[in-house]
């Protein structure tokens, strides 16, 4: 739960002098992708169609920073906010815990502005993961499961989208981080024996 984790951080900050970025609340998280991931996707899609961006959220700093950013640049593109189905505090629903690591803590961060997303669209553990080594056996992207996750999500407002519709998706993570998870079940150690 990342209530728990915030006070362990605070814990350990105090007990040790440590410096502690406080990335819920500090609002340097969302000034950053205001500052760089937003004016990065304006750039790389200057002149171009883009219809939806769709991105997940775990401190908020991505979906506030780069969305505000792209809605005011862009007022037509939609978006999306991605959750975990099992914890969709954003959808109003309570929270459970989920296997999508870095995403939707037990609390709604206060960096987390709920008015930039135009919907929401939840994703279950199983979406999440299967989108993930989905993208790493089919297009030899090795992300997360956070990043299957979101991956997820943009495949249903592709489902939904008119045809030729532009839909960026924000993959934020990589898959070396999960590999005592989920996502690594059923793999054998040491990789595929020599023949």
């Amino acid at each position: 739960r990342g209530s728990g984790m915030v006070r362990k951080a605070a814990e350990l900050a105090k007990k040790h002098g440590w410096f502690l970025a406080r990335q819920f609340e500090n609002e340097a998280n969302p000034a950053y992708h205001r500052n760089t991931t937003g004016p990065e996707i304006l750039q790389d899609f200057a002149g171009r169609r883009l219809d939806y961006f769709v991105t997940g959220w775990g401190t908020g700093g991505t979906l506030t920073g780069a969305g505000e950013m792209v809605r005011l640049a862009r007022p037509e593109v939609q978006i999306i906010a991605s959750e975990p189905a099992g914890a969709a505090l954003l959808s109003g629903k309570p929270f459970t815990p989920h296997k999508i690591q870095g995403w939707t803590p037990d609390f709604l961060p206060a960096v987390l502005k709920r008015e930039v997303p135009h919907r929401i669209v939840t994703v279950t553990d199983t979406e999440a993961v299967e989108s993930a080594r989905a993208l790493a056996r089919s297009e030899g992207i090795f992300c997360g499961i956070s990043s299957g996750a979101t991956f997820a999500a943009a495949l249903k407002v592709a489902g939904e989208a008119a045809q030729g519709a532009v839909i960026l998706a924000m993959l934020p993570d990589t898959a070396e981080r999960y590999l005592s998870t989920v996502l690594f079940e059923g793999i054998a150690e040491g990789g595929d024996p020599e023949p």
